[in-house]
Parts: C-alpha cells; sequence; structure tokens
C-alpha cells in the first residue's frame, strides 16, 4: 500500500507525541473517514480510547490543512463518549474558520458551553476568530463581552475580527479600551500586555481608516514597546502611512527596517507603483534583486509592470516579461494579467494580445485588461470582439468589465453598441449601472454631439451624478461648443469637486474660445481665491532605457537647443505640405505671433523631436503626455508622422494615439 508523504508525516507526528506505553494497534476509530490510506495508518498508530490521542490527530491534521479531517476526528471522539478537554477545543474550532463552517462552528461551540469550556481563554480566542471569519462579528462580540477574564489573545482575537468584517473604527475603539484596562491592571496580570500580534492587527485597521495622527499615534507606541523592529509591525506599519497618503513615512520605516522579506519589498514597490512613482518602484526593485537576498515572486513581478504601465517604460517591461518566463510564472492570472496592461499602456497592444492568447488560464480581470486596452487604443470592435468571446465561454462579465466595453465604445464613437451594452447590463448579467457606466455614456453622446440626449440621461440617472459624469458632459460641451449647457455642467463641478482647477481651466478655455475675455478673467480671480494653480503639461519618453522630462517651452534638457532647432526645421517642411497652426489651440488674449511660439513649445512636440533625433531611422516614438494633447499638437506629429516616415504613438490622459503616414487611429475622434 502506498501512502502519500504527507498523512505520513502527519501519522508520525502523532506517533512521536504519545506516552510510549500506549498500544498502537486498534481497531478503525472513524469509519465515516473515505480515506482509507488514512485509516489504515490511524489503525496502527492510534489509541482511540485516549483523548489525549485524539487531540494529536486533531492538531496535527488542523495545522496540516486538513480541517475536513480534523472535525470528522471530533465527531468520532464524540461517538466513542470520550469526553474532550481544554485542548481538543481551539483546533477543532481553527477547522471551523478554515472551512468558513458557521453550523459546524456553532456546533462545536455547544459542545464547548456543554463541557464547560467556553470561557475558556483558549477556547472563548478560538470561536471569536470562527464566528469573525464566518461574518458573524456582533456574535463574536457578543462572546468577548462575556469573558470573565480577557488576555491579549482574547483582545487581539476581537480586533482582528472587526478588522476582517471592515469596522476599523470599532477595532481602534476596543485597542484604546484595551491599553486603559491594561494600564489599570499593569504588573497584576501575566499575559495581558500589548504585543506584536496585536499591534499588527490595530495598524491594519489604522490602514483602513487612513488617518495618518492615529497611525502616527500606534507607530509611537510601537518604538515605546520595542516592538518596531519585529518584521510584521514594520511591513503593516509600511502600509498603513501609504493608505494615509504619507509615502516618505512609508520609505523611512522601510529603510529602517533591519530585517526584510519578500512582503516588505513587495509593500514598498506597490505603494510607489500604485501612488505613480515609478521611477522609485523600479529603484526599489533593482535594489531587491541586486544583493538583497530576497527572491522575488509573482507578487513583486505584477508590482513592477504596474510601475512600468505607469511610466510606459517598455524597455523595464520587456525585461520583467522574460523574467516571468524564466521563473515560470507567464501562466500565474495575476502576472499574465499584469503583463497584458503593461504592453497596452506602454503602446504595444499586438503584444498584449499575444500575451492573452498564451494564457491557459484566463480570469474576469484578464478579458477586462485585454478589452481595456483595446478601448484605450481606439480599436472598439476588437474589444467588442473580445467581450463577445468572453461571454462565449462562459466567463460572467463584471462592473468594470462594463466600464472598459463603454469606454471603448465612446472612444471610437460607436452609440448603438454602447446603448445596447449599457442597457443589457443589468438585465443580462445583473449589473447594477453605477456613476463610471453612466460616465461612460454621457462621454459617448457627449462626443458625439447628443448633448440633450446625455443631459436627460444624467437627470434621470438612479444615482447621484458626481464629478465624472458632470465632467464627461462639461468635455461634451467644451467639443461641440454649447456655452450654456457648459455653465450648468460647471456650475455642478464647482459644487463637488472645488478644488479641482481642470474645470475651471476647460471653463475659461469655452470663454476664450468665445471671445469672452471678461469671464476669462473672472474665472482666473475664483481659481485665484481658491488657492487653485493649473498642472503643468508634460511629456514623458524613454531612450535607451533613461526616461526623459519635458515641460512647455522647456529649457531645462542638456539638448533643448538641438530639439529647438530640429522644430524649427520640420515646421519649415510642414508648411510646405499645407500647415497652418491652430491658434485656437492657445486660449490666452495674446497676439498671433506669441500664440505661435507657445504651441512650438508644447512638451509633447519637444518630445517627439528629442525622439526622432536620437533614435534610429524607422524607430517607433512613444511617448506619455499627462494631459489631453491638443488639437495642434495632433495635426503637428500626424504631418511629422509622414515627412520623416515614422510611427509615432502618444498617450495622453485619455487614450492612446497612433500616428502613421499622416493619419491617427483614433481617426480624429478624440
Amino acid at each position: 500500500m502506498r501512502i502519500s508523504s504527507q498523512y505520513r508525516s502527519i501519522i508520525l507526528s502523532i506517533k512521536h507525541s504519545l506516552k510510549p506505553r500506549i498500544n498502537l494497534h486498534y481497531c478503525c476509530f472513524y469509519s465515516s473517514s473515505p480515506n482509507s490510506n488514512l485509516l489504515t495508518l490511524f489503525n496502527q498508530y492510534v489509541d482511540p480510547t485516549n483523548v489525549h490521542s485524539w487531540n494529536s490527530v486533531i492538531a496535527e491534521l488542523a495545522r496540516s490543512g486538513d480541517s475536513v479531517e480534523a472535525l470528522r476526528a471530533f465527531s468520532s471522539l464524540r461517538k466513542l463518549s470520550l469526553f474532550p478537554n481544554r485542548n481538543t477545543f481551539p483546533c477543532t474550532i481553527k477547522s471551523c474558520s478554515s472551512l468558513n463552517d458557521l453550523l459546524s462552528g456553532r456546533q462545536a461551540h455547544q459542545q464547548a458551553f456543554v463541557f464547560g469550556y467556553d470561557y475558556d481563554l483558549f477556547v472563548s480566542s478560538a470561536l471569536i476568530d470562527m464566528y469573525s471569519k464566518c461574518g458573524q462579528i456582533w456574535n463574536a462580540r457578543k462572546l468577548f463581552d462575556e469573558i470573565p477574564q480577557r488576555n491579549v489573545v482574547s483582545w487581539t482575537s476581537m480586533i482582528t475580527g472587526c478588522v476582517q468584517n471592515d469596522e476599523p473604527h470599532e477595532a481602534l475603539l476596543l485597542f484604546n479600551e484595551f491599553l486603559a484596562e491594561e494600564s489599570e491592571i499593569e504588573g497584576e496580570k501575566e499575559g495581558f500586555s500589548v504585543d506584536q500580534v496585536a499591534l499588527v492587527s490595530v495598524l491594519s485597521a489604522c490602514a483602513k481608516v487612513s488617518n495618518k495622527v492615529v497611525t502616527g499615534g500606534v507607530h509611537g507606541l510601537s518604538v515605546k514597546r520595542g516592538f518596531d523592529g519585529f518584521m510584521g509591525v514594520g511591513n503593516t506599519l509600511l502600509d498603513a502611512y501609504a493608505k494615509c497618503g504619507e509615502l516618505d513615512m512609508s520609505k523611512k520605516v522601510f529603510d529602517g527596517m533591519a530585517e526584510k522579506d519578500v512582503i516588505s519589498w513587495n509593500s514598498m514597490i506597490a505603494v510607489f507603483a500604485q501612488n505613480g512613482l515609478s521611477t522609485e518602484a523600479i529603484q526599489v526593485f533593482h535594489d531587491m534583486v541586486n544583493g538583497s537576498g530576497v527572491i522575488c515572486n509573482a507578487v513583486t513581478l505584477s508590482a513592477i509592470l504596474l510601475a512600468c504601465s505607469h511610466a510606459g517604460a517598455l524597455l523595464h517591461g520587456k525585461c520583467i516579461h522574460d523574467q516571468v518566463v524564466k521563473m515560470g510564472l507567464e501562466q500565474n492570472v495575476f502576472v499574465g494579467t499584469s503583463i497584458i496592461d503593461m504592453y497596452c499602456k506602454c503602446g504595444k497592444v499586438v503584444k498584449a494580445r499575444r500575451a492573452f492568447e498564451r494564457m491557459k488560464v484566463k480570469n474576469v480581470k484578464s478579458w477586462s485588461a485585454m478589452i481595456a486596452g483595446y478601448g484605450m487604443h481606439g480599436y472598439a470592435r476588437e474589444a467588442l470582439d473580445i467581450f463577445y468571446a468572453m461571454k462565449k465561454v462562459g466567463v460572467k462579465p463584471n462592473y468594470i468589465t462594463y466600464v472598459s466595453v463603454l469606454a471603448a465604445c465612446s472612444h471610437a464613437g460607436l452609440v448603438e453598441e454602447g446603448w445596447e451594452c449599457f442597457a443589457s447590463m443589468k438585465k443580462e448579467f445583473g449589473v447594477e449601472p453605477g456613476v463610471e457606466h453612466y460616465g461612460c455614456m454621457v462621454d459617448l453622446l457627449g462626443r458625439a454631439g447628443s448633448l440633450d440626449k446625455a443631459y436627460d440621461l444624467v437627470k434621470g440617472m438612479k444615482v447621484e451624478p458626481d464629478f465624472v459624469v458632470w465632467g464627461a458632459l462639461l468635455a461634451g460641451c467644451r467639443m461641440h461648443k454649447n456655452l450654456e449647457l457648459a455653465e450648468i455642467s460647471a456650475r455642478k463641478l464647482f459644487e463637488l469637486d472645488s478644488s479641482n482647477c481642470g474645470y475651471y481651466v476647460l471653463l475659461s478655455n469655452m470663454y476664450a474660445d468665445a471671445g469672452r475675455w471678461a469671464d476669462v478673467e473672472r474665472i482666473r480671480i475664483l481659481m485665484k481665491e481658491n488657492g487653485l494653480v493649473k498642472p503643468p503639461g508634460f511629456s514623458l519618453l524613454e531612450v535607451k532605457g533613461k526616461v526623459h522630462l519635458f515641460l512647455v517651452g522647456d529649457k531645462e534638457h542638456p539638448q533643448h537647443e538641438q530639439i529647438y532647432e530640429y522644430l524649427d526645421n520640420l515646421y519649415m517642411k510642414l508648411k510646405e505640405i499645407g500647415y497652418v497652426s491652430d491658434k485656437a489651440s492657445v486660449l490666452h488674449d495674446v497676439d498671433d505671433e506669441e500664440k505661435e511660439f507657445i504651441l512650438r513649445a508644447h512638451s509633447e512636440k519637444l518630445a517627439v523631436a528629442y525622439g526622432i533625433m536620437n533614435t534610429f531611422p524607422g524607430t517607433t516614438i512613444h511617448v506619455i503626455k499627462n494631459l489631453r494633447v491638443c488639437g495642434d499638437c495632433h495635426t503637428v506629429i500626424k504631418l511629422i508622422s509622414k515627412v520623416v516616415n515614422r510611427e509615432i504613438v502618444v498617450r495622453d490622459s485619455k487614450r492612446f494615439h497612433h500616428f502613421k503616414d499622416g493619419t491617427c487611429s483614433c481617426g480624429d475622434y478624440w
């Protein structure tokens, strides 16, 4: 008979834990077990008349993750009329927690009550944990409140339960009570002081609350108690500060950790990547792989791929992809999805599709990422094909999937297809339309010029329209020069998101376009009174593994003189083929000559010129713009692609533009 190594090790562990006097040859102790190999071993090694023997069986099965067998063992113990003791219940209840089996957990609780162990500290802590993991947080709290004498394990179990059930404020209130009770009985009761496990739970609550004052207070306590050197505390503290927006403190905690594991490195990389600090994330990754001694895993690679996506760092992304292949993680659904996202956001949608096709297992996020990728590149038909294929293979679209589909329709002006998807999402898959879906539909209608329909949709929304919806309507008004409806949208936006200067700028630009300079000045004064400053436009370009940043009118780049000289020569060629500057793209009350100079100094034009100058002929130029590309830049880059015979890819704040042979993939619809 062949026995699996897992079960052999379990039985041998039990055998060595038993006293030598026990006879190890007894009949089968629970005939209900479906595992005959396991049953035979138990026949050889376990004394069914000894409760300590049963406790060892239950403990080893629970520790090995075989929770079903652990519960069967407990059931068989009771069928033999043996009396469980205080060591029987914690592992039995833990098995119920692992299985999320509330019914079995309640039965175990009843048994603990019958035998008088329900208020035993270890048993009650296990019960609190079980009820919390089964979503019965108030049952857990009721039990906690009834415990006559609580210790640090009880408090920690209850605090952790609150965090797990999205009650972080309650967790912090409990911790405050814990500290108050601790100060009252300090020195009188052993095992009552806050330990590092409790601090990890509290810091997890801080991360959910996102309050830097509270997080700082718990940090100070951890230093005072000497727990700041523990890796678990450091990892959770790092995350808590990041959730408060205190990235410098996160990095300070990370740098101060004497020991770092893969979770520490992954957390720091993810913090930078998720906050758009791609350069910092890539640097931490390099530090990790070059000398830390910690081996990266799937989580690391997914996080660094996100950083590459935000930065458009294609070369770095390709290197990470190679690493994924070497580590055999290409079929990992999370890593594979990150690769799709990275290639899409770096302008390589064909490579993204290849990676998508190579994935043997795809989840809803994988399909949604490919749909979103096609959408942002303007390939709405391909996005819809993926969407239909997704439904055909039985993968249920979710909330994000429909946002991606509707956004794709919006970018390509597919009004009928967009309406069809919007109308069917609730009926076909039970996905309730949210503000993002309404925002996409308003954007779709607004771009297509159906502003009255878009406004009617906003007024008839089942949910309260937010700044996304009103912002989409304002953008449509800007495109089709409907100043009356723009003013209605802007007033709503000033109420909902008064600190966002983009709405003020957009309305100001519309006033300028209409020649209403007094209103332009009024908006400028309003911005000044509210302390709002228009964010500077910038463009990023990666050349030979190095990312270059350009601002409008940039004079800081080492090659700025050569760039402007090259642009002057290009403009002469463009004018020969009929280019006329779109001075309406400069909405300032200045003369035409100054407007033309401002246009020529836009950051995306500087980036494109630098890219052409510093790459081999035929190389595709990839530029990332933080704002929407202006009409004049769109025209100029189209003509440049024809004059220099290059493909130029520009990713702006809305979508991708693929310029080639004097045309753009957006069809001038963006």
